[in-house]
Formats: C-alpha cells, sequence, structure tokens
C-alpha cells in the first residue's frame, strides 16, 4: 500500500523526468480542463438541447475525474509535506492555495445536493467553474514563473503603483477644484476626478468626463503624457523580472547533466 501511495503522488506531481504515463496523465487534465472552459463560454450561448445535454455528461465526467484528482492529493499530502504527520499534512494541504482551487472547481458541483439552491443563484455559482483554468498551473510553469517575477520584483512594484496612485490622487483634488465651478454635474466631487485621473493615467479615455477649461484642458495633457510614462514602470519591472528568471533558468540547467538530467555536484 506504502508503495502504491508513493506512486500515485509522483504520477500527479512529476519531477523534471517525468515518464510517459506522467505526461499522459497531464495532457489528459490539461485539455480536460481546457474543455471545461470552453463548455463555460459555450453556456453563454443559446444552444441545442442535445449539446447541453453533452455538456451536462462532460461536466458529471469531468467532475468525477477533479474529485477523484482533489481525493488523490489530499490521501499522498503526506509525500507533499514529509515533515509533517499525515493528518497535519492534510490540514496544511486543504488550506495551500492549488488545494482550494482545486475544491473550488468541483464545490458547484455538490452544492445544490447540499443546500437547497435557487436556479439562479446556481447559475451564478456555477461560473466558479472557471477556477478550473487556474488548476493548469500544476501541469505547466508558465503561471509558477509569473508568480515568482511578482514576488521577487514586488517592491519595485509597490512603489511605483504607490507613485501612480499618489499622482492620481492630486491630479483628480486639483481637475475637480478647476473644473468643479463650471461643471458641478460632471465633477460632482474628488471621486469623480479620480474616475478622470484613473482613465487619463492608463490612457484608456472613455470620453465619459473630461475637462471643458482652459487650465483642465492643460492639467489633462500634463497627467495623460505622464501617464504613458508611469503606467510603463510596471511593465518594465515585470519585463526585468523575466529577463533575470530566464537568465537564472539558463545558468541553473548548466549544473544537470545534459545526457541523463542529473544535477552535478
Amino acid at each position: 500500500m506504502k508503495h502504491i501511495k508513493k506512486y500515485i503522488f509522483d504520477l500527479l506531481d512529476p519531477t523534471e523526468q517525468e515518464s510517459k504515463i506522467e505526461r499522459y496523465i497531464d495532457i489528459f487534465i490539461i485539455s480536460l480542463i481546457i474543455l471545461n472552459v470552453v463548455m463555460v463560454i459555450a453556456d453563454t450561448f443559446k444552444l441545442p438541447q442535445y449539446i447541453k445535454d453533452i455538456f451536462n455528461v462532460l461536466e458529471v465526467f469531468s467532475v468525477v475525474v477533479f474529485t477523484i484528482e482533489y481525493l488523490l492529493r489530499l490521501w499522498t499530502s503526506n509525500y507533499l509535506y514529509p515533515g509533517l504527520s499525515a493528518p497535519k499534512a492534510c490540514i496544511k494541504y486543504i488550506f495551500s492555495f492549488m488545494a482550494v482551487i482545486d475544491l473550488l472547481a468541483i464545490l458547484p458541483f455538490y452544492l445544490p445536493f447540499i443546500f437547497p439552491i435557487d436556479l439562479r443563484v446556481l447559475r451564478t455559482i456555477r461560473v466558479i467553474r472557471l477556477f478550473r483554468l487556474f488548476k493548469v498551473n500544476r501541469y505547466t510553469n508558465s503561471l509558477s514563473i509569473i508568480a515568482k517575477v511578482f514576488k521577487s520584483k514586488a517592491s519595485q512594484l509597490i512603489s511605483s503603483v504607490f507613485v501612480v496612485g499618489l499622482l492620481m490622487i492630486i491630479s483628480s483634488v486639483l481637475m475637480y477644484s478647476i473644473e468643479n465651478p463650471v461643471q458641478p454635474e460632471v465633477f460632482k466631487n474628488a471621486f469623480s476626478g479620480l474616475w478622470w485621473a484613473v482613465a487619463t493615467f492608463t490612457t484608456v479615455g472613455y470620453g465619459d468626463i473630461y475637462p471643458i477649461t482652459g487650465a483642465g484642458k492643460i492639467l489633462s495633457a500634463i497627467i495623460a503624457m505622464l501617464g504613458i510614462g508611469l503606467v510603463a514602470v510596471p511593465t518594465g519591472i515585470i519585463s526585468a523580472g523575466f529577463i533575470e528568471n530566464i537568465s537564472d533558468e539558463k545558468e541553473e540547467e548548466k549544473h544537470y547533466c545534459p545526457y541523463c538530467g542529473k544535477k552535478i555536484d
């Protein structure tokens, strides 16, 4: 039983040198997740009844697969946290980010069997199925790389966002002071000015609120020019983080044998 448990854990959490069966399992789960996302999108269209029936069958099949996967991961969690006892490992796994995503992916299916839910509420809850898309993170390192970059550049990103937020607040108050006397129904308060500042800084320019005075237009032009530069700052920070991550991975690959894949001491 112990060997079976370890084998199942290795299948669900393969190493870099994964076997063919592990790769097939990854492809199967990813395909099932993508199919579920397509089904959620298709549900927004008017579909023939036979298509809906097929979707219902696929939904049940998906929930069964995802439930089995969740229970197996829960059962083998002591290998994920080898330093903890089995009960503590289960508890720690249940509250981990990916375990919460796994639970949210199957929860909408089981809720109607536990609690009497209005059909309109159920339709809203079923949108939670989109969380299944996050399950792809287990089978590809794309989202992990993004999370790693954001974590490594968190302080710089927070600083840049803080500067942008500060300038938006200052510009919103200034614009309110300038425009409120001439169009009080548009710039009712500082929050109206803040909405204008967000649209201007992000260069969206919805056009639903804009200055008409000369001073307001000059301020708007200055804010728009600053927005082009300041909004690009977080993008540059994130891009630099990706470049650093790629460089680190290439450096790490030098410590592995190109033939057997084992780490060189």
